[in-house]
């Protein structure tokens, strides 16, 4: 769009579990491959503000320990001081020792608030029996000449 331009940034902070909630779908408790699926609620510090986000995996067990899953998130709150809402489409693996490794990318469109137009990719590795998780946000968001974020009509 002539007029505007995109300010790219990188933000980190951490984020912790506030709730999970998983249940195995099928075939059963001990069996490899099964599937599960997790409820989960976090709250990020840091450039992302977000208390009680909603988040949602499919998780596949290859063996007991290890495995990989995919979900999405949705967070509502700030991203270096702008509000907003956006989603994010998450993937990973986890591995013997319990150590998660996952990436990010914002879902086109999902931007709401001083967040419209928000695009980006991050990720973060956790490992087993840390309580704070730090992550990396990679963003861009399209802002005017005047240094203002460009909305979305409503």
């Amino acid at each position: 769009m002539p007029g505007t331009r995109t300010t790219a940034t990188t933000t980190t902070g951490n984020f912790t579990f506030a709730d999970w909630r998983e249940r195995v779908i099928g075939p059963a408790e001990d069996a490899t491959p099964r599937l599960a699926h997790a409820s989960v609620r976090n709250t990020f510090t840091g450039g992302i503000e977000a208390a009680g986000t909603t988040c949602e995996y499919a998780i596949v067990y290859v063996t007991a320990k290890t495995g990989s899953f995919s979900g999405m998130e949705l967070l509502t709150g700030r991203v270096d001081g702008r509000e907003g809402s956006f989603a994010v489409e998450e993937r990973g693996w986890f591995g013997e020792d319990g150590t998660v490794h996952c990436t990010f990318e914002v879902v086109p469109g999902s931007g709401s608030g001083e967040l419209t137009g928000l695009t980006g990719e991050g990720g973060f590795t956790a490992r087993h029996g840390e309580t704070a998780v730090p992550y990396r946000f990679a963003y861009d968001l399209e802002e005017t000449p005047d240094g203002t974020e460009l909305r979305g009509s409503a």
